[in-house]
């Protein structure tokens, strides 16, 4: 077992996890923060609390929790801070509670708040160490070539620079701890992994770890079936989840993060303890939380691909993506941690890439030489207008392109800024060496002066025996991002399906904005509709009139069929 975190591994992931919390400058500031936030920091107040028989949890000693499982003869670790100083302050906590040695360590994933006070725990004892199949693989993806900018960014994310008492907290913790010097860290490796589930029995309690990506790939959750106790790691905490970190990451999958709180959802737990803010006790409690969560998640994915399918922008998006009200006012998804503009952005760039869709985003101008054109325009007090005819008449393309789309977004100048850049990208379309961009700039701008339609993708015009071999799990999981939302904000209703050909089930749960597909049956559903797959996709697609099919029988409808009808339309895409 590798206690010990060698120098030159210390530096590298010093680069990377940004836990860094070096001396503060003597400059003071005073920067009032919101009210709310500064009230959040009572969600830290550092104590151990006591779960249920045998279950603490130390909150408010570091970014993360830690949480001790007291077994037979010795205890289960659940996470061991990100420092060896925060991790003996803890340790010294639980030694309070029982002398029993630590027999095993969980790591719920590999985040650096989760693992390297690790050796704290373990000195003096061997402890099997679980953790997932990837999370080794993540450790050491550490040395990473561009960890001198996620450094830096994680640096003024987690505020660890600031004078002392700018940062309120750190929204899922109140600090970050400090690991400077040669013995801050220490990690004990992995010793035992799985793939997606694990039924174990640790010191005479029962456990199931189940591989639940979300925040991370290799995330997993805890589950104590004879206590009903959940640790659902970093995939819940008391503030609108980190569906993406500005400090810098790869994509998260934020759907199959809302799938993986649905297994948690399933078991419907008694008790709650994440390994950041608070633990929970209450079964329907835990459970209304816990969809809400998903929920959110799941709304922004959907709605921010509703948007992207109508051929929008990020910008665009963002304006339009905002949880509905239940959702904006619960107080645990509040955006003191993850922000929803930040994960719409994520999920357009996660499907897209970076480019917005719109051409004049190809080749923009350097921010210093809009910025000399700005102040030169600012300086002759000329409008936009008059700027962007200018810039035409000049033969700068790229410039007159760019002002077009601001000038399009002032009323009554939305004709006049679509001619503009309709001119300008045919002139930027023959110097344009790529095919590609050739072809998107005049494509643009024939749409722009009305003079070029592209025609809308019917999936009627698909051939029979392509809609027929599409798996009905696809179709059904295309559903939620044709969703209304606008229109459902009101609606709570469960419609399952039952297709008689296949032997497969599913019911959708349309919940106040949100569809939730289930691959099961629901035992009391307000619709249960009985289809063959191959009637259901000819539906969706289109190509079968509903009408007919429900006159033939070829549909059986047990509820109201107008409700029915009504649920349909509200997953029709927009024309």
């Amino acid at each position: 077992m590798r206690l010990a975190f060698k120098p030159l591994m210390f530096l590298m992931f010093m680069a990377l996890s940004a836990c860094e919390d070096t001396e503060a400058p003597i400059t003071k500031i005073s920067v009032p923060a919101p009210e709310a936030l500064s009230q959040h920091s009572e969600e830290f107040t550092p104590e151990v609390i006591k779960v249920t028989d045998n279950v603490y949890v130390a909150v408010g000693f570091g970014l993360a929790n830690s949480i001790l499982i007291e077994g037979e003869t010795g205890v289960i670790i659940v996470d061991t801070m990100e420092s060896n100083e925060t991790a003996r302050a803890v340790k010294a906590e639980f030694d309070k509670i029982t002398s029993k040695p630590v027999k095993a360590i969980i790591y719920t994933h590999n985040h650096a708040d989760h693992i390297f006070g690790s050796g704290v725990f373990a000195k003096g004892n061997t402890p099997k160490v679980y953790a997932h199949d990837l999370t080794n693989y993540y450790i050491d993806r550490v040395v990473n070539v561009i960890r001198p900018a996620i450094y830096t960014r994680a640096m003024r994310q987690f505020g660890n620079y600031l004078p002392e008492g700018s940062r309120i907290n750190n929204g899922i913790g109140p600090f970050l701890a400090r690991v400077d010097g040669e013995n801050a860290i220490s990690l004990a490796r992995p010793t035992h992994t799985f793939s997606d589930h694990k039924s174990i029995e640790i010191e005479g309690i029962r456990m199931e770890f189940v591989h639940a990506p979300g925040e991370t790939p290799d995330q997993l959750f805890v589950w104590l079936p004879d206590q009903k106790v959940l640790l659902p790691g970093d995939n819940f905490y008391k503030a609108f989840p980190n569906l993406y970190a500005i400090r810098g990451t790869s994509y998260r999958d934020v759907l199959q993060w809302s799938k993986s709180l649905d297994l948690m959802r399933d078991l419907r737990p008694e008790f709650l303890v994440p390994s950041h803010t608070r633990p929970l006790a209450g079964s329907d409690e835990i459970y209304e939380i816990l969809t809400d969560y998903r929920d959110a998640i799941q709304y922004v994915h959907d709605q921010t691909v509703r948007w992207i399918n109508q051929d929008l922008g990020p910008d665009e998006i963002v304006s339009k993506v905002k949880l509905p009200p239940h959702l904006s006012s619960s107080p645990y998804l509040q955006e003191f941690y993850g922000m929803v503009d930040w994960s719409v952005r994520s999920v357009f760039t996660g499907y897209l890439g970076w480019f917005s869709g719109n051409a004049t985003d190809l080749h923009p101008l350097s921010p210093a030489e809009r910025a000399s054109r700005l102040s030169k325009l600012a300086a002759r007090n000329v409008t936009i207008l008059d700027a962007a005819q200018e810039a035409l008449e000049a033969k700068d393309y790229q410039w007159a392109s760019e002002l077009s789309d601001h000038l399009s977004h002032l009323q009554g100048m939305e004709e006049t800024a679509r001619q503009i850049k309709s001119q300008a990208l045919l002139k930027l379309a023959e110097s344009q060496p790529s095919a590609n961009g050739r072809n998107y700039y005049l494509t643009q701008a024939l749409e722009l002066n009305g003079s070029l339609t592209i025609p809308e993708l019917k999936p009627e015009n698909n051939p029979l025996d392509i809609i027929h071999s599409l798996p009905i799990e696809n179709i059904m999981a295309a559903l939620p991002v044709n969703l209304k939302a606008e229109e459902a904000l009101d609606r709570n209703m469960i419609v399952s399906f039952d297709f008689s050909d296949i032997g497969k089930n599913y019911y959708i749960h349309l919940r106040r904005g949100v569809a939730e597909v289930r691959a099961k049956s629901h035992p009391a559903p307000d619709i249960r509709v009985t289809v063959t797959s191959t009637v259901w996709k000819e539906i969706l697609a289109r190509v079968r009139n509903p009408a007919v099919a429900f006159a033939s029988d070829d549909i059986q409808v047990d509820g109201s069929l107008l409700d029915l009808v009504g649920f349909l339309q509200l997953f029709q895409p927009e024309s």
